[in-house]
């Protein structure tokens, strides 16, 4: 099956089968595929926080208003924005381009003044929001990957972002979360499913010029 064909068997997954869970290879397929996605600069000024605990995750489920995707799915995948990001921030990256391409780390001079400028031309607001924009980015690569592999998943933005930090700490890692992402398989009852995909015709979705 073709990408699209996965795609249209998709849909956002609101029951899950609480018996079936990742398989470990199959899990890590999908994380791999979403520390590949492309963001600004490569910067990645997100973390990806996979969240297994029953505990933690029956904690998460009353801050996002007692969805069941959230303890029921196989996984819980947090998306969390870096809220540091500042030339510290740029350093560490510049440091780790020149190890892995083995290159004068003298050599990335302009691209890091680069990424310097333009961090420091914004505020921190408005650098937490591009870096939550990248976080998206990622979190597309993971629902599409997902689906390659034949698993669910359930996009969420209804949740209590601040007690999400406070739940899992992220505040003291300079982090927030941003958006979140339920992932496993589907119930056999789940209406939803049954459903058609709606989707805005290609005449009205695409503009070519």
């Amino acid at each position: 099956m073709t990408l699209v064909d996965k795609l249209n068997w998709r849909y956002a997954t609101k029951k899950f089968d609480t018996d079936k869970k990742i398989p470990v290879d199959t899990l890590n397929y999908i994380l791999e595929a979403t520390k590949l996605s492309p963001s600004s600069f490569g910067l990645q000024h997100y973390r990806v926080i996979v969240v297994e605990n029953p505990e933690v995750r029956a904690k998460l489920r009353e801050a996002a208003y007692g969805q069941p995707q959230v303890t029921d799915a196989s996984h819980l995948v947090v998306f969390a924005a870096e809220t540091g990001i500042d030339e510290d921030f740029v350093k560490d990256y510049i440091d780790h381009v020149a190890e892995v391409r083995n290159v004068p780390r003298a050599d990335l001079k302009g691209f890091e003044d680069t990424i310097v400028g333009t961090i420091n031309s914004r505020t921190p607001e408005q650098l937490t929001t591009w870096a939550q924009k990248q976080a998206y980015i990622a979190l597309g690569i993971l629902i599409a990957a997902a689906s390659e592999q034949g698993v669910d998943s359930g996009p969420m933005e209804g949740f209590d972002a601040a007690k999400f930090d406070e739940i899992l700490g992220l505040k003291d890692k300079e982090l927030t979360a941003s958006v979140i992402v339920a992932i496993g398989y589907r119930a056999d009852d789940d209406p939803y499913g049954k459903l058609a995909k709606v989707r805005r015709p290609e005449h009205e979705l695409f503009i070519h010029i």
